[in-house]
């Protein structure tokens, strides 16, 4: 990348940035204006930021980086809730078992479910498995869940996706979800198959890198066939680090990025979602297509559609059953009278959400190495920033001490972007179009496969590498994407650097 041109494409995102006026509720004048200085991207790359080695605020852990980096309790929690986020981890761990059992406590299970306990998917609280690329060397599907929906063709299903009832059309049939597994006496769903398509691309320098392009087809049905208008949209666990903090930035920092008129074409849009308590329309921040407003209903949301498992924000025993699926009704659920109405009564939810908001972020590493400043200065100057915005400080009014008015560093808008046609579902949740999805949280990132040597990443985990990941960038992102193909091998060997330092 030239330099003159380096210069002017930073000097024109530091200008976005600095227009985008967050006129933020809970702060004074005094206080907006030293966030927004603090919160400006960088154009000094000689070395690192002030506080950026803390990349999750006062929560920030240094531990030694081992495969449980990602499982520790953030390092500002009081003992009180020290104890909390141990009683939601042991809760997080658990596998649930289907009724009746013995263990009161945790039956339940089903009848239909994705996994029997939430580390299951999210391992070591990290991304989850696909299956296998090699056919040979194929698992069961746990981690990888397959969402379903029909095309809102008839009046009234419009007219409730959008007044908020249901954030996509399930199938009649199977529903939002299918069920890879199910208590005895009953049939699973089916199994999902993925074949892949190999292309390759070719890089400036000569570098050639082969992309997996995967294609979803479901066997064994369980229930007969499929809607004919059925569509596939394929979902990997994410990781769990920092999502107390997300939830804690300001609505008004979202919003403003969503307004500001940014380099590239890049634009950014919230996806609004109906509140299950109020019925009212809140921001999404969380999953892959901003479809769930707060940790406590992506928890009790993942409780429910991949477990089967009731709670006070989704009380159906029953998790994902249709009404078609008869067989699904007749079999006991796992609610004890002497525990609550719920499986998952609501100090156990409480317990679960607590444990999800507040793992932490591990330090930085290598923030002040030659490489990794060069790497750094490349991603903001292909304006990968438009999307991965670096820092936020949070509320004032965060539901939580701990997640108050502290300097994060996320790199995410949390907002919608078309992604274009290569990485698109063609399904619709909420506001979200089938080509649209929510810029993914990098911190952590360069640690995925310390955790779990098996990740890949995207919402599929068809990417095996990070460099697999940047090339599947389309739509809003192709031009960003197409500056880092050109660059030369040792640039993107720095890059990469970067990212892997977070």
């Amino acid at each position: 990348m030239k330099f003159a041109a380096s210069l002017v494409l930073l000097a024109t995102a530091a200008t976005a940035f600095a227009a985008v006026p967050a006129l933020r509720s809970d702060l004074s004048a005094e206080d907006r204006a030293r966030v927004a200085k603090i919160t400006r991207p960088t154009t000094d790359f000689s070395q690192a930021e002030q506080f950026e080695t803390m990349q999750g605020g006062a929560g920030t852990v240094k531990k030694l980086i081992n495969p449980d980096i990602f499982s520790h309790p953030a390092a500002n929690l009081t003992f009180e809730g020290r104890q909390e986020f141990m009683v939601g981890n042991g809760l997080f761990r658990k596998d649930w078992v289907s009724s009746p059992s013995s263990t009161q406590a945790s039956d339940g299970l089903g009848p239909l479910s994705n996994a029997r306990s939430c580390q299951a998917c999210h391992v070591k609280d990290g991304r989850g498995t696909v299956p296998g690329f090699d056919p040979l060397q194929r698992s069961d599907v746990v981690a990888l869940l397959l969402r379903l929906s029909i095309p809102g063709s008839a009046e009234e299903a419009r007219k409730r996706l959008h007044q908020g009832e249901v954030a996509s059309l399930p199938d009649p049939v199977y529903g939002h979800q299918l069920q890879p597994f199910a208590v005895p006496g009953l049939p699973a769903e089916g199994s999902i198959q993925i074949d892949y398509r190999e292309i390759p691309v070719t890089l400036n320098g000569g570098e050639t890198v082969v992309l997996m392009d995967p294609a979803y087809s479901v066997n064994d049905l369980g229930y007969g066939p499929l809607h004919p208008d059925v569509r596939f949209s394929p979902r990997l666990a994410p990781p769990m680090l920092g999502l107390g903090l997300l939830e804690s930035i300001h609505e008004d920092d979202i919003l403003a990025h969503a307004g500001a008129d940014k380099p590239d074409g890049i634009s950014g849009r919230p996806n609004w979602i109906t509140d299950v308590r109020t019925g009212k329309q809140v921001l999404g921040r969380f999953n892959w297509k901003a479809g769930q407003p707060t940790v406590e209903h992506q928890s009790s949301n993942a409780f429910s559609g991949d477990m089967g498992l009731s709670s006070p924000m989704f009380p159906s025993h029953y998790g994902d059953c249709m009404p078609a699926q008869t067989s699904c009704f007749d079999l006991p659920h796992g609610a004890q009278e002497h525990l609550g109405e719920h499986e998952v009564p609501g100090r156990l939810m409480d317990f679960v959400t607590m444990y999800s908001q507040n793992l932490a972020l591990p330090q930085r590493r290598k923030v002040d190495d030659e490489r990794v400043l060069a790497g750094k200065a490349l991603f903001y100057e292909s304006n990968c920033i438009a999307c991965h915005v670096p820092k936020y400080v949070t509320s004032r009014d965060a539901k939580r001490a701990e997640h108050r008015f502290q300097l994060i560093w996320p790199y995410t808008d949390l907002l919608l972007h078309d992604m274009g046609s290569g990485l698109a579902d063609g399904q619709d949740e909420g506001d979200a179009s089938g080509r649209e999805w929510r810029t993914p949280p990098l911190w952590g990132i360069g640690l995925t496969k310390t955790v779990n040597p098996n990740a890949t990443w995207l919402h599929d985990g068809r990417a095996r590498t990070l460099l697999e990941a940047i090339l599947w960038h389309g739509g809003e992102a192709q031009v960003p994407r197409d500056r880092v193909a050109a660059m030369t091998p040792a640039q993107r060997a720095d890059l990469i650097l970067f990212l892997e330092s977070l």
